[in-house]
């Protein structure tokens, strides 16, 4: 067992699926954020387990030619980014093994390599910001939570949001020092705003601001909205009331005070309307190749009917309506729905339906009423397909599934559940919908 605090040299081998560099000493694994796959450091142990630790490095001896210093100022402190020590280069290399790792280690396969759908920046790509709000000597500021921690770091200029989204945050901030709005409490449970959650559509540049309220009314917003007008593209205000404990973001509850309550943006060459609960990807370019690699992936006649599980606010199910007989779109969330189906008639798309309901219950329900689709679509949230899902995807026995994934180990563990219902992985693709983030986008298809 490893010593605290004491000091040992050690190479980094590899990383964790967070990013953070991987060494082994004395038959230890050390897990070392910061660190590039290559480099030889000294690093002090911070915290020592039986068979693992967690240390940080103290003095580089051998650099990686991919290090790179940090264009952000506080990205050491800042629990948003991951990767602004290293290149891109590395960065995609990274996302695309950890993807293939999964696929061999928990799938069952044997793959030599995963392409990625490498981005073509890695600056002010983000559509949307949520900020939690602080206080510190009586003055209101807003950031982002520091690492494993409810700490908000101040940083005045993110390199992954546009301009006018920051913008935005300063306008609110400045409101909320001008009127003295009582900043949240986590602790106490007491004061007003919580969050300031920004949306910017990239192709229509209309901006939605909803602020996440410890309440049900905001004083002085009409001032707020007159500076918020200052900002290119602001659309509307909404507040979202969040009254309970816990780390949720947005309540259940949402009043306009400015404009219609959405913003419309192009994706795929359709319009979609997105309200503040709307399930829409952060990265407009990466998510429009992600999904016609999904469309391609899918081969889709007119003859098929396609079933898309998990739809949001049918981004994927109305661009593969152009290519179907019939499209049916599953989603949780209600408001999701009526958008949905408001974007279906927007796009003047016929042969799109939406239902409301869970993925795995919905897909019984379809199964039982004799629904058979030729395809099916799942773009599940990180815990990946429930074992209804699973059950009703088997018995509907669908010629193609293309899985979309956003955490590549409940991914490759349900590859092995359909494999083992007689599916085989034909194709598996990375995408990088989160430069500079440890996140990563994943495609595959199953026949």
């Amino acid at each position: 067992m490893l010593i605290k605090s004491q000091i040992y040299e050690a190479q980094i081998t590899d990383y964790t699926a967070e990013g953070q560099g991987v060494a082994h000493i004395e038959g230890c694994a050390v897990f070392i954020p910061n660190a590039i796959a290559g480099e030889r450091v000294r690093v002090r142990i911070e915290k020592a387990q039986k068979t693992w630790a967690a240390g940080k490095i103290v003095e580089i001896l051998e650099k990686s030619p991919h290090r790179r210093n940090r264009e952000c100022p506080v990205a050491k402190l800042c629990g948003g980014c991951d990767f602004w020590h290293m290149d891109y280069e590395e960065e995609t290399r990274l996302k695309a093994q950890r993807v293939k790792d999964c696929l061999n280690r928990l799938g069952g396969e044997n793959l030599e390599e995963i392409p990625i759908l490498a981005a073509p920046t890695c600056l002010g790509y983000r559509n949307k910001a949520q900020y939690p709000v602080a206080q510190k000597k009586g003055r209101a500021y807003a950031g982002f939570f520091r690492a494993g921690t409810h700490t908000v770091v101040e940083n005045p200029r993110c390199r992954i949001l546009p301009e006018q989204t920051d913008a935005v945050k300063d306008i609110v901030i400045d409101y909320v020092n001008q009127f003295r709005i009582p900043v949240y409490d986590e602790v106490a449970h007491t004061g007003l705003l919580r969050h300031i959650y920004v949306r910017r559509g990239v192709v229509s540049g209309q901006i939605l601001v909803c602020l996440v309220i410890n309440g049900q009314t905001l004083p002085k917003w009409e001032e707020l909205v007159k500076n918020l007008k200052q900002v290119p593209g602001f659309t509307t205000l909404v507040l979202s009331e969040n009254t309970r404990k816990g780390n949720a973001i947005l309540g259940d509850t949402f009043h306009t005070l400015y404009g219609p309550g959405y913003i419309e943006d192009t994706l795929c060459g359709l319009t979609f309307r997105l309200s503040p609960r709307s399930f829409y990807q952060v990265n407009h370019h990466q998510a429009q190749r992600l999904y016609q690699a999904a469309i391609d992936l899918a081969k889709i006649s007119k003859t098929d009917t396609v079933l898309d599980l998990y739809c949001g606010v049918g981004t994927i199910t109305l661009a593969m309506a152009a290519a179907a007989g019939q499209v049916i779109g599953v989603e949780v969330i209600p408001q999701a729905v009526e958008d949905a189906k408001a974007n279906a008639q927007r796009n003047g798309i016929e042969n799109a339906q939406f239902f409301c309901g869970d993925a795995g219950q919905a897909a019984l329900k379809l199964e039982q009423d004799g629904v058979r689709p030729d395809v099916v679509v799942v773009d599940p949230p990180r815990k990946g397909l429930n074992a209804d899902t699973i059950e009703a995807l088997s018995r509907m026995s669908p010629k193609r599934i293309v899985y979309v994934s956003c955490d590549p180990a409940t991914l490759a563990r349900d590859v092995a559940l359909l494999k083992a219902r007689g599916y085989t992985l034909q194709t598996a693709l990375a995408a990088d919908l989160f430069p500079r983030c440890a996140h990563v986008e994943s495609i595959v298809l199953l026949c």
